[in-house]
């Protein structure tokens, strides 16, 4: 079987430690029409601002439609923290009624967006939820065998949702290399059920994450959502998948997920988790 050398002291068992965030992520759509007093850019920057504002109310439909929370109460205060949220494009499509533009022309605009709750608000929430409830928007908890590991010892990777999720666990190593550990050549399956523990690696897999040197910083993220992410262009190296892009395009693309919902309550939920790792 593959090794994947990393060097490791673990000093947590939950993502909290080093980061932890939700959000949704939706389509929307915005219109505004240039006049006498509207430039071409101010037109164009009114619609981006009108599909963001539907993003949003498009998110708190879906939280009162499909996060069926039995506490009222705690439902009003989710939809509360998206109404607060940021709005961050992914993807932007836009066109005008004629090119060049004139005084009455208007311009459309579709977006995708991933809609961030507020971030203290969201921060008081999770102390009142329960971890492992369902009916609350989607959060995946992640964590270790050890809290420390030396040279030659073997790590494990555990994950688990609070419903049926799609996932994919990014190791980012000392050197900063990427490397996908799941899915992997040898265990394509990216679709898990929520309440069920997944270990990494186990079953299928074949490689191993053995400490050893070079030492440094190293990081473990979960990509996870409630609708199937679209594809990334990876290298296959032995029983791992080596990321051929930086962090930041990775992360980017997999918010590329597929959109669900009916009607005005369309939106999948996203979660990225990430495991602080470093050596002693």
């Amino acid at each position: 079987m593959l090794k994947i050398f990393v060097s490791v002291i673990l000093s947590l068992f939950f993502i909290t430690n080093l980061y932890a965030g939700e959000s949704l992520i939706t389509e929307s759509e915005g219109y505004a029409c240039m006049g006498e007093d509207r430039t071409k850019r101010q037109t164009e920057e009114t619609a981006l601002q009108d599909a963001k504002r539907k993003a949003i109310e498009q998110v708190s439909t879906y939280i009162q439609s499909e996060t069926q929370v039995k506490d009222l109460e705690l439902q009003k205060d989710i939809v509360n923290a998206y109404a607060n949220a940021k709005v961050r494009v992914l993807e932007q499509r836009g066109i005008w009624d004629s090119e060049p533009p004139k005084i009455g022309d208007c311009y459309r605009i579709k977006i995708k967006a991933e809609v961030i709750p507020d971030e203290s608000a969201m921060k008081r929430l999770s102390e009142a939820r329960e971890l492992d409830d369902p009916s609350l928007p989607l959060k995946v908890q992640v964590w270790t065998d050890k809290k420390e590991y030396r040279s030659g010892e073997k790590i494990k990777v555990y994950l688990k949702g609070n419903k049926p999720f799609y996932a994919r666990v990014l190791y980012k190593q000392a050197d900063g290399g990427l490397i996908q550990i799941l899915p992997n050549p040898y265990r394509k399956e990216n679709y898990f059920q929520g309440g069920v523990i997944y270990e990494i690696p186990s079953g299928p897999d074949r490689f191993e994450l053995e400490v050893t040197p070079p030492f440094g910083e190293e990081t473990i993220i979960v990509y996870a959502s409630t609708g199937e992410p679209d594809s990334i262009e990876l290298e296959p190296a032995g029983g791992v998948y080596r990321v051929k892009t930086g962090l930041e395009d990775y992360s980017e693309k997999s918010r590329g997920i597929k959109i669900t919902g009916k009607g005005q309550a369309k939106a999948s939920e996203f979660y990225e988790a990430g495991l602080s790792i470093k050596t002693r």
